[in-house]
């Protein structure tokens, strides 16, 4: 490492290898040796001796909604991005709608950029909107280097960014295996959910049954189906029933491919603890029961659930009326994430090991990142955050960096506190302090 720029040392550093203590050295910012503790540091280098804080890399979250340009008053890249940096987040691929206007054509793409380029204090990329009137659209924004197509099987909530039925759903994922893409799935079958009783209300009991567990489970049948013949590659967005598993795991084993991600607050919220009128909890699919929770866990394990992403999907405190039925349906998690998941994992006996590899390896190789993103390892970028994983604090909604102080996690106490982030080998936030923002705009192809 006679070039290093920069070292950083810990007795605890996550590599692909194991946890270790190690010494990183950074040029240009990129990793370019991992050596032992007390490797001799060069007259050129500055040593950033860390101590027994765990040096793990940034997280790469694969569903945002940033909502910029349109519905800023909701979020906006400016502070999705320092909330993101806060809690160990180093790279954001953004969803295609909650803004205006929608990733649904290359013009809009480039709106998106332009506004994001000089608010974002870490790396941002972009996801397409896959609609019933834009498959021709698609290649092209493939070719402009958004990372897959999202899609909806039942109403996403919003006018402009419509479902798709039956036949619209295998045209479209014929256009996208065609060019070799992903398609990533909002799976809830709308038949279903329409015959679901629909009581509205503040009783959270009475919203869980408006949103059942076979609407996700055939919803996702009817994807793997459809991927299955087409030879197509799909990701089933934010599982929550576990009901869904099997099936999952029956598909991979005939070939299919096909993808699961979960989120923090299936994994850390129950139903039984929603107080009724506290739609700060809603989201779609709902947060489900302690024992669908369990099962949920066991998957991370055995690998059948992939990844963990926020499904950051915030609205202005107004929306969030005291009626399930109407209150807006989204979980504001991005800055808690990483403590989130971490406080559960650690109580059920897994290790940060695992909480790495659910929340940067797995999400960085799901949209191709995998060769400068989601590892401590030689020629990967040097994202970084630095953790302090045992010491505690209490949430506090004012205190985050989101543009609305509206958290599922209010008052709770988590472990894991982020001591700084590192963004290409450049200290981004350090204990509530930010930088200018630093993040640069990804394609799949760049």
């Amino acid at each position: 490492m006679s070039d290093a720029e920069l070292v950083l040392r810990s007795t605890r550093v996550i590599t692909p290898e194991g946890t270790r203590a190690a010494s990183v050295a950074v040029t240009d910012g990129r990793i370019t040796a991992v050596l032992p503790h007390d490797a001799p540091v060069p007259e050129s280098a500055r040593l950033e001796d860390l101590g027994d804080h765990v040096l793990l890399p940034g997280l790469v979250d694969t569903h945002v909604h940033v909502n910029d340009p349109g519905r800023t008053e909701w979020e906006g890249f400016w502070t999705a991005t320092r909330a993101a940096a806060a809690g160990g987040i180093t790279t954001l691929v953004d969803m295609p709608l909650n803004s205006l206007p929608p990733t649904t054509t290359v013009p809009h793409l480039r709106t998106k950029q332009q506004v994001a380029a000089d608010k974002a204090h870490i790396d941002v990329g972009f996801w397409g909107g896959a609609l019933p009137d834009n498959v021709k659209e698609l290649r092209s924004l493939h070719e402009a280097g958004v990372f897959g197509f999202k899609a909806f099987l039942s109403p996403s909530g919003v006018d402009e960014f419509p479902h798709l039925e039956r036949d619209q759903l295998a045209r479209t994922m014929a256009e996208i295996a065609a060019f070799g893409g992903l398609l990533i799935v909002h799976a809830e079958d709308p038949h279903l959910l329409s015959s679901a009783p629909q009581r509205g209300g503040p009783k959270y009991a009475d919203f869980l049954a408006s949103r059942p567990r076979d609407a996700e489970d055939t919803a996702i049948a009817r994807l793997i189906r459809e991927a299955k013949a087409l030879d197509a590659r799909v990701h089933v967005l934010h599982l929550s029933s576990s009901d869904a598993l099997p099936m999952i795991a029956q598909a991979r084993a005939e070939g299919v491919r096909v993808t699961v991600e979960t989120c923090p607050h299936y994994l850390t919220l129950t139903a039984e603890e929603v107080p009724d009128g506290a739609s700060e909890f809603k989201c779609c699919p709902p947060i489900r029961e302690a024992a669908n929770q369990d099962l949920l866990w066991q998957a991370l394990a055995d690998g059948t659930i992939d990844c963990v992403v926020t499904d950051h999907s915030p609205s202005t405190a107004d929306l969030k009326t005291d009626d399930f039925a109407t209150a807006w349906g989204g979980i504001s998690g991005l800055q808690l994430s990483l403590a989130a998941v971490w406080t559960e994992a650690r109580r059920r006996g897994h290790g940060l090991e695992d909480v790495v590899r659910w929340m940067s390896t797995r999400t960085s190789e799901l949209v191709g990142l995998d060769d400068r993103k989601g590892a401590i390892a030689v020629g990967r970028d040097a994202d970084f955050a630095v953790l302090a994983p045992d010491e505690t604090f209490t949430v506090d909604p004012v205190a985050l960096q989101h543009r609305n102080h509206v958290t599922a996690y209010a008052g709770r106490t988590l472990h894991g506190v982020v001591k700084s982030t590192w963004l290409r080998g450049q200290r981004i936030v350090a204990d509530g302090e930010f930088t200018e923002p630093k993040g640069r705009l990804l394609t799949r192809t760049s």
